[in-house]
């Protein structure tokens, strides 16, 4: 019988990415595995079918070879794609894909070395100044640290661990697996001691075996000037112990900032808004301003209408990692007066005069302008 179409085994286009073919590989793989599907006369020919389509579609070469030759000729220069299928079938673990069928199926999984302990991440809550100009924090941080009773073995102190007779101190159990395509070796961490390669007749009393126990520890932070919400903050080493004698994790901090009474924030440029008298923003003035250093007197020239801003050079954030600081704006508002008394009335009835249009002229010129800009003059 003539060979099925690589890409219509594998149910994909020919256009499929290499992430889109192993999806389909794994689907079709769990489908058909022989040890799984038993009711199928035809299962093992079938995943016979479906892992030599995979092992073409999945090698760049392979599949650019097999789209030009089709069937024809598939091993032609290419170190035989097809021929070495059985020797490639026998090797189940080294098979681009196979291993993951194989810890599908049978629990795989050899024992891994030292495990590296796990990240963890802490938000920690500043003001608004503090985060300006940097700040020393302590807090505290639950963790699971190396048992010091004894000392990460996990054994009572004066008491011995002892190899697990079990695996015989490998960690791994092997368990051999017919299948009609040859034996095939299963390795898993051994249940007994669960891939220690060690057993502990007298456990610890404080961590009953583990090695670790958790504490709460104090941690010092410095957190340096110019950062913001949502930065972080990397502390290596001060994670959680190894559960086997690996590298700790890290600590993670990451800064919320507070909002602050007057002062706003945009990257390292402050924004704060400040009052006016009508006389002040008239005749100008010299006001005292606050800013992150302090006050500090901001010149108001005569005339100055509402919503000005004025900036004070280097008066805002520091930029995180270097000296270089932001500015302060200066956003000024005229304070329209309540509350007046008949004199001062009559004194603003007589300023109107004096500056030559009542109010409600200049209001309507104002209106006759933005007419005439928007409308023409028609």
């Amino acid at each position: 019988m003539s060979k099925r179409d690589y890409y219509e085994v594998l149910g994909v286009s020919r256009s499929a990415s290499a992430d889109e073919i192993k999806r389909a590989y794994r689907k079709l793989a769990r489908q058909y595995h022989p040890d799984v599907n038993k009711d199928d006369p035809n299962a093992a020919e079938k995943f016979k079918e479906i892992n030599e389509a995979y092992e073409v579609l999945s090698d760049p070469q392979k599949r650019a070879h097999y789209d030009q030759f089709g069937h024809a000729d598939p091993t032609a220069g290419m170190g035989g794609a097809g021929s070495d299928f059985g020797q490639g079938f026998g090797g189940f673990g080294d098979f681009g894909g196979f291993g993951d069928i194989f810890d599908m199926f049978f629990g795989g999984g050899r024992p891994r070395g030292p495990q590296r302990g796990q990240d963890l991440e802490y938000e920690l809550e500043i003001d608004f100044e503090d985060a300006a100009f940097g700040v020393e924090e302590e807090i505290q941080v639950p963790r699971m640290e190396t048992c010091s009773t004894c000392e990460g073995s996990g054994a009572k102190p004066g008491t011995r661990v002892e190899r697990c007779s079990v695996c015989n101190g490998t960690g791994e159990q092997q368990n051999v697996v017919n299948t009609p395509f040859g034996r095939m070796v299963n390795r898993r961490a051994c249940s007994a001691c669960r891939g220690r390669g060690v057993r502990i007749p007298h456990p610890c009393p404080d961590c009953h075996g583990t090695g670790r126990r958790r504490v709460r520890r104090t941690v010092n932070i410095r957190v340096p000037a110019g950062v913001d919400t949502g930065t972080r903050l990397r502390i290596p080493g001060a994670g959680e112990a190894s559960p086997n004698g690996g590298q700790p994790g890290d600590l993670h901090i990451v800064i919320r900032v507070r909002p602050h009474e007057i002062f706003e924030r945009e990257g390292t440029n402050v924004y704060v808004d400040f009052p006016l008298t009508f006389v002040q923003a008239a005749l100008g003035d010299e006001v005292e301003v606050p800013t992150l250093d302090g006050k500090v007197k901001l010149r108001i020239p005569e005339g100055t209408q509402s919503g000005t801003t004025f900036r004070l050079r280097g008066k805002g954030i520091p930029k995180l990692g270097t000296n270089a600081r932001g500015d302060q704006h200066v956003r000024v508002h005229v304070i329209t007066p309540t509350n007046l008394t008949e004199r001062q009335r009559e004194l603003l009835r007589e300023l109107g005069k004096e500056l030559g249009r009542p109010p409600q002229e200049q209001s309507r010129t104002f209106i006759e302008r933005m007419k005439s800009a928007f409308l023409g003059d028609n």
